[in-house]
């Protein structure tokens, strides 16, 4: 059944304020997924805080438009045309589909949108393979932490060479 102008006015709205508050934004191709597949791969991303919308190309292309993307044409791009929207993390949401991708391959990347830029599939790629935030946090922490850890165990080292000295020497003298 058509939308009506309401409707898609309304769908234009939602996709604009979508578009303004991401951090970053991919473009799938999910021409052949079942709505079975569709629907775990909008569970798996909810779970994340990621929005997924499947969307018309001319009703992204005006919200697109209105946000200041002028440059990127959603009707060059093939297929169905689902958008994925990550408000916290750069990173997870070209992770999570680049992971769903490896079990569904009628699902693929058309581009997207980081830092205020358009970047095609292979940058997608490329952004699915940087760690998260999270993993950079912890190797972070990880990393300062680590020369902590020598120089107490340096610390320890000398405590304990003391301690053996004073050990060999009482039982030197409990021998005499």
């Amino acid at each position: 059944m058509a939308k009506t102008k309401e409707q898609k006015k309304k769908a234009v709205e939602d996709l604009e304020k979508k578009l303004s508050k991401m951090k970053t934004t991919v473009f799938v191709n999910f021409t052949g997924l079942s709505v079975k597949d569709a629907t775990a791969l909008r569970n798996i991303l909810r779970k994340e805080k990621i929005d997924y919308e499947v969307t018309k190309k001319t009703l992204l292309k005006l919200a697109l438009d209105k946000v200041g993307y002028k440059d990127i044409e959603p009707k060059k791009f093939e297929g169905n045309i689902a958008v994925a929207f990550g408000y916290e993390d750069e990173v997870m949401p070209a992770k999570l589909l680049k992971q769903f991708m490896a079990q569904h391959e009628m699902v693929k990347f058309i581009g997207g949108i980081l830092e205020n830029k358009y970047i095609d599939a292979a940058g997608v790629l490329e952004l699915a393979n940087v760690p998260g935030k999270q993993e950079l946090f912890a190797k972070f922490v990880g990393s300062i932490n680590s020369p902590i850890s020598g120089f107490v165990n340096v610390l320890a080292g000398n405590l304990r060479g003391f301690v053996q000295v004073l050990k060999a020497i009482s039982e030197k003298q409990a021998v005499k």
